[in-house]
């Protein structure tokens, strides 16, 4: 019999109830008592969305982040917040946003703001988590409360519990050191924290403990794999089955060391470790359980479950009980439920699986195994109509487009000079001073925004009051700028819901669901747009409201546009054609943009690449491959245009000191990489000094005349209040640095 799991359910819910119950705690609109007792609704509706699963994680809700939630476990908090004496949950938000409930501020120890975790990727998803950090005195303690709060809960209702945690080396590895320590220094007193915890879980009657190593599928060097040995022979006497789970990629050199940890089961990613299963069987000792994960956790296409089943079954024969089957990795990255989408185009839809659906196909394929697929016959049927749909369907596949694509050449990549001679013309039409300060592009989504969209969409209010809307919303954002006395002009973006979905809702080739929403960081959640078919551009997408506030204003206004490779990246994309194929449709659709905007007088040009590294493969051997198709598709994009307009690109989420190289190929004239965090997503305020340091610093390395100074990212999720403050210090910094620098 195939045992059936899942690694991790969406924690937001289908309608993104967490998002408002943690917003409406934040802003001291609701009680602690009240977000609580939404987080238990939650994880009782999903526990029973999971009912069917043979074994149901618990652990993986998290109010904000799951590492972060692993560091409390651990009792690894920053030395910043260690004095506070106030409710666990509140000093938890301070580590995760810099602050916790406005209520909550007034008896802290810690002063009412401080300075928020770092943020950063999950691996190569659009998730991000809180940074754990790590210093020579880093000690850990053991506080079990909330997985224990969790698993009572989860037993109440008759869940078959499986309890998730991040694994030590894991945790490790994804944590910084803030003093130069070694990480595996702390190997053994955080081994000593786990052990405890694995045995307070034994305590409480646990068979199954799911410890997630994704480390595995990275390259590890002999320190980092010794590392492993230590930690599993420590942890084996521990009286709970570990079940290790690898995913996001394969385990190529680390297969030998992975299968021989003594652990009671392991779970691969069978999806983008299809490659991995045969050396696996070959080399499983035969006690141990394998889990494979069958069905796609990081996009939205049904699977074929009839080809599945064709090279499964063998492997069901011949393992048995010893076989498991679950999603690839938890559910976390995809929608929560498509039985909500009842806008979406019928057709694409029969393609779709959202994560309720995913474990209804695991059921499928359980059912098929453990039966027959003539069980399952109707199912099987239905699913192999929507495959063949989908393959032969004329939507998805455009011959002008493909024919387009097929002219591309070294010319569309190359701009007409050297970045010197543009740099003069530039300067020259632009004239802009030493240190010139701008803006990201957007500027707070006020409510007034948000209900005028929801006004428009409903059918509420015409296109000609939505629009104006938006334009009072640009005058406002015009008028802010001039007040702050910025160089560089932006629209603020008030008219994009998203800085992907904007785009995508104007291109051929995209569909879009309604309640799609996926967690990006915290309360942001985002609704990717679905790349379902060839690209293209029917017509003009910003030039009417860039030429609107350029109208308001001498001062240069900024055009504002997503990069190709940044929305691909936050795509649902397609899989039946390489991902650098789609990209570089991309790439001719938004040229077509850049052109138009430099047609209208525009002169400077951002686009924004946000998640250029973000799509980088996990093995560092893998990266010039997607390094040199996405940065052909920026140059695509953005060089066609005249020396005289001056290109911008932006970057944030991320390290890039290691493709600072491929960075430069873009051959951009303004590059823009975040250097604070992302603290713009905190509600913090930026000091005047703190700019001016961080800038003397740059100053050091880059040329003063290169110089920009802007926030680290959009203002869209900040408010009024807090943007003019930040942005006058921002400004004053500017100013200090023309006076005793330029």
């Amino acid at each position: 019999m195939a045992i059936t799991h899942n690694l991790g359910f969406p924690r937001i819910g289908a309608k993104r109830e967490l998002k408002f119950a943690l917003e409406s705690y934040w802003k001291g609109l609701s009680s602690r008592d009240e977000l609580k007792a939404k987080g238990a609704e939650l994880r009782q509706r999903h526990w029973q969305d999971q009912s069917g699963l043979d074994l149901v994680p618990v652990g993986d809700f998290s109010f904000y982040d799951q590492v972060l939630d692993m560091s409390f476990t651990l009792g690894n908090l920053p030395k910043r917040v260690q004095s506070f004496q106030g409710d666990a949950l509140d000093n938890y938000f301070r580590v995760a946003r810099g602050r916790s409930a406005q209520s909550a501020e007034g008896h802290t120890q810690c002063c009412g703001g401080v300075a928020a975790g770092e943020m950063t990727k999950w691996f190569d998803t659009n998730y991000h988590y809180i940074v754990p950090e790590f210093t020579t005195a880093t000690q850990f303690k053991l506080d079990a409360s909330r997985l224990l709060e969790q698993l009572t809960e989860a037993r109440t209702q008759g869940v078959k519990a499986k309890p998730v945690i991040v694994g030590p080396v894991t945790y490790l590895a994804i944590g910084k050191s803030k003093d130069d320590t070694d990480r595996l220094v702390l190997l053994p007193r955080l081994l000593t924290v786990y052990a405890e915890l694995l045995e307070t879980l034994a305590a409480q009657g646990v068979e199954w403990v799911q410890i997630d190593e994704p480390i595995l599928v990275t390259e590890l060097d002999a320190d980092w794999q010794h590392a492993f040995n230590i930690a599993y022979h420590q942890l084996k006497s521990c009286r709970v089955k570990l079940l290790l789970a690898t995913y996001f990629g394969q385990l190529l050199e680390n297969t030998y060391l992975t299968i021989n940890l003594p652990v009671a089961g392991l779970h691969v990613d069978a999806i983008n470790g299809r490659d991995d299963i045969q050396p696996l069987l070959n080399l499983l000792p035969a006690h141990k359980v394998l889990s494979l994960g069958v069905i796609n956790g990081r996009n939205i296409w049904k699977t074929d479950l009839n080809a599945v089943l064709d090279w499964l079954e063998p492997l069901a024969e011949r393992m048995g009980n010893r076989l498991w089957i679950a999603p690839s990795c938890s559910l976390l990255h995809v929608p929560v439920d498509m039985d909500s989408e009842q806008k979406l185009d019928g057709e694409i839809k029969s393609w779709l699986a959202f994560a309720k659906q995913k474990l209804g196909e695991l059921s499928v394929l359980a059912t098929a195994l453990n039966q027959s697929r003539d069980a399952v016959k109707a199912e099987l049927a239905a699913n192999r109509a929507a495959i063949e749909s989908r393959r032969n369907s004329p939507r998805v596949n455009n011959p002008t487009v493909k024919a387009a694509l097929a002219k591309i050449d070294a010319k569309f990549g190359q701009r007409q000079s050297p970045y010197v001679q543009r740099a003069a013309k530039q300067a020259a039409l632009l004239k802009l001073p030493k240190f010139p300060t701008t803006t990201i592009g957007s500027f707070p989504q006020t409510a007034e925004i948000r209900l005028a969209r929801r006004q428009f969409k409903a059918g509420e209010i015409n296109e000609a009051a939505y629009k104006s809307a938006m334009q009072a919303e640009i005058a406002r954002s015009v008028r802010e700028q001039v007040a702050l006395d910025l160089d560089v002009f932006v629209h603020g973006e008030a008219e994009r819901n998203d800085m992907v979905e904007y785009f995508g809702e104007q291109l051929d080739g995209y569909a879009f669901s309604e309640f799609g929403w996926v967690q990006s960081y915290g309360s942001r959640c985002v609704k990717p747009p679905i790349l379902f078919g060839d690209i293209s551009r029917p017509k003009a997408m910003t030039v009417e409201w860039i030429e609107y506030a350029q109208s308001l204003t001498t001062k240069p206004m900024k055009g504002m546009l997503t990069g190709p490779v940044t929305i691909l990246n936050w795509s649902f994309v397609r899989d039946d054609q390489p991902r650098a194929v789609s990209c570089k449709q991309l790439a001719l659709a938004i040229r077509e943009e850049v052109l138009d905007l430099e047609k209208a007088g525009v002169r400077v040009i951002q686009i924004d690449e946000a998640a250029l590294r973000e799509g980088l493969p996990l093995r560092k051997a893998q990266w010039s491959s997607y390094l040199n198709w996405a940065v052909e598709s920026f140059r695509i994009t953005a060089n066609g245009v005249e020396d005289e307009t001056q290109i911008h690109t932006h970057m944030c989420y991320s390290e890039f000191n290691d493709i600072i190289a491929a960075i430069a190929d873009m051959d951009a004239d303004v590059i823009t990489i975040e250097t604070s965090r992302s603290d713009i997503h905190s509600p913090n305020i930026p000091t005047e000094q703190h700019m001016v340091e961080l800038m003397k610093k740059a100053a050091e390395r880059v040329p003063t005349e290169r110089l920009w100074v802007n926030p680290d990212c959009g203002l869209k999720t900040r408010q009024w209040n807090e943007v003019i403050p930040a942005l006058t210090n921002m400004v004053a910094a500017a100013k200090t640095l023309r006076a005793t620098l330029a």
